[in-house]
């Protein structure tokens, strides 16, 4: 049978013909020079100096014989160009094409990602060069919805890929601005500042994401405010300086320190807020003409950002959840407008029911995940252990100093070594100092898990302390129902009271109240729409507070009285109805007059529910019970 090998030529060897062929490197191209990313606040000698760099130098008398400034060369064409004496259509193609290079963002080669949620995302250089650094690559070992994780098997993604969405994300949204409207003179500057905002915009995120800070920390450190978004713009000046970043960021045309403060800015907001109080432009990066740039990946005026966009459809994706609002659609409609005397980013005037889904599907993520009863308390079980482990968990910082758990957030070299991984070690660990927490942590691997008695609300929403939650446990311990003792002695610290604030994102405010739109016949002319002008099926309120109670001890009798407790507890403070409290405490129920009245009986006589939960058919349940 014939051979099918191919015959080696001569000259070559086994070994040479199977060589590796030799990595061809791209060469990057220059950057341009500040001038030249900043064309529009060119005067008409500007422009003929450009004209001179780039061999045009023929025209110059042109251009400056009509007054051609930066500003207008966006607005430059065929016909123009024409008019102004360039009678060669060659000539006029060459000019064109070279200005047209001052407002291409992508002149250099990029890498591209291929994301499950956007697809194949491409990202600049810069961008790229933030990625491959220790601080960023932590994010890997951050899980995005925490403790959710334990609760949705699919939840298992984490706050990288979140932050090269957002960054991918802001970048979509200046650029369909930009081509949109290009009178707004986007320069490639503030694309480019607007997208590592984006991607570093999480870098601050400890173990379990919002957990970390906002349950672990204010309780380890009471009184201490601190933030996430805080520590990302401490995160993001320790990564630009520990990379040496400053030069490689001026060789892609960026300008400092103005570009840093720009993406810090747009982080967290004004960095000086006392200086910043009372001024009527509190942003040092930008001026006021590009006050529309910090509505993107942080939008604090009306919670519609690049931020939400990715999160909705990152998490529904991977908790199997539907989601109902497409950013897509808000892309094609975005345009700026001037408010006030400022430039703000509007949408269609019959996109006002998208975004008022948009809310609606941040609220149902909330109630059905993020704030998932299970979830909710296995975060508390972690943070218990935490705080058990906190002083005897070390972390090397710079100087060689060591941390602890919660000291590791003033220092981003230790910080940067906190990650999720904090789990395993104290699960793993076989210190006798780690006991307690190991245990707490050994109960949530094998699902022994505090009990949720249930979930109620107050009258109205009210603002709880660590005081608030002690002092509500002791009452419940405490709360004996008036049936009788049920013969078993419970005590406060076996109880944990959660309360929740569900809302829009503005709290009690409905945020649609600070969105801009515009009407098809005047793209130029801000309006307002009222609620009243949408539906009558909207919300009426934008806010609740939800109450959990868990119990911790597991044995039949004990968890038998919790219920009972807090079945009690919650006719004592005028508390709503419980859920489950027919089932749980069936004689007690009766003895609360506003408790009584059957859903059914409701319906029939067409009775209206009022606000206040403690209240049915209008009459308001008593503050005090007397029996």
């Amino acid at each position: 049978m014939a051979t099918r090998k191919r015959p080696l030529m001569e000259d070559s060897s086994p070994a040479d013909s199977f060589s590796t062929p030799e990595k061809k490197v791209s060469v990057v191209p220059q950057p341009q020079t500040e001038t030249e990313t900043e064309y529009a606040s060119w005067g008409v000698e500007g422009t003929c100096a450009y004209l001179r760099r780039e061999g045009l130098e023929q025209w110059e008398d042109a251009f400056r014989d009509h007054g051609i400034k930066g500003s207008g060369l966006r607005y430059l064409g065929d016909a123009e160009l024409e008019k102004m004496g360039v009678k060669l259509l060659g000539d006029r193609l060459q000019i064109l094409h070279s200005f047209r290079r001052l407002w291409e963002i992508k002149a250099e080669p990029s890498k591209v990602f291929n994301d499950p949620i956007h697809g194949h995302v491409e990202l600049h250089p810069l961008l790229i060069r933030i990625i491959d650094t220790p601080q960023f690559q932590r994010l890997r070992h951050l899980k995005q919805l925490g403790g959710t994780y334990f609760v949705f098997p699919g939840a298992s993604h984490n706050r990288f890929e979140h932050s090269i969405g957002v960054g991918h994300l802001a970048g979509e949204l200046v650029q369909a601005l930009n081509n949109r409207q290009p009178e707004l003179l986007i320069s490639r500057r503030d694309i480019l500042c607007v997208q590592i905002a984006g991607l570093c915009h999480d870098l601050g995120h400890g173990p379990f994401s919002h957990m970390f800070d906002g349950m672990f920390i204010p309780r380890a450190r009471p009184g201490y405010a601190w933030k996430h978004e805080k520590a990302s713009v401490q995160m993001f000046d320790y990564l630009v300086a520990v990379n040496h970043l400053e030069p490689v960021m001026e060789q892609h045309g960026l300008v400092l320190p103005d570009d840093l403060h720009f993406i810090k800015e747009q982080i967290a907001g004004p960095l000086d807020t006392d200086a910043a109080e009372g001024q009527k432009w509190p942003y040092k990066g930008r001026t006021e003409n590009k006050s529309f740039l910090y509505e993107i990946v942080a939008n604090k005026r009306n919670g519609i950002d690049v931020d939400k966009w990715d999160y909705f459809a990152r998490d529904c994706y991977h908790l199997g959840i539907q989601n109902n609002f497409d950013y897509r659609r808000f892309l094609k409609f975005a345009r700026v407008c001037d408010v006030k005397g400022q430039k703000h980013i509007c949408t269609r005037d019959k996109e006002v029911g998208n975004l008022y889904d948009m809310f609606h599907t941040r609220n149902c993520l909330h109630r059905r995940a993020y704030q998932h009863k299970v979830g909710n308390i296995i975060e508390t079980m972690i943070t218990e252990a935490f705080l058990k482990a906190d002083e005897h968990i070390r972390i090397r910082g710079s100087g060689g100093q060591m941390f602890t758990l919660s000291t590791a957030i003033d220092d981003m070299e230790a910080f940067t070594k906190l990650t999720d991984h904090v789990f395993e070690q104290i699960l793993n660990s076989s210190s006798s100092e780690l006991d307690e927490a190991r245990q707490i942590l050994q109960n949530i691997v094998c699902r022994r898990l505090y009990k949720c008695l249930g979930q109620t609300q107050a009258g109205k929403p009210t603002t709880v302390t660590q005081d608030t939650i002690h002092s509500w446990e002791a009452d419940l311990a405490q709360a004996v129902p008036l049936s009788g003792a049920t013969g078993v002695a419970l005590q406060p610290e076996d109880f944990v009271v959660s309360v929740i604030n569900m809302d829009y994102g503005m709290k009690e405010k409905n945020p649609i109240n600070k969105v801009h739109f515009y009407c098809k016949e005047d793209v130029t002319k801000a309006i307002k729409i009222r609620r009243n002008q949408v539906s009558q099926l909207l919300p009426e309120q934008f806010a609740e507070q939800l109450i959990r109670v868990y119990y911790k001890r597991k044995d039949e009798a004990s968890l038998e009285a919790a219920k009972k407790h807090f079945v009690q507890w919650c006719m004592n403070k005028n508390f709503s109805k419980p859920r489950d409290a027919d089932i749980m405490a069936p004689e007690l129920t009766p003895l609360k007059p506003s408790w009584g009245s059957s859903l059914e009986g409701d319906e029939e006589d067409g009775s209206s529910r009022t606000s206040n939960p403690g209240a049915l058919n209008g009459t308001k349940a008593k503050t005090q019970l007397s029996f």
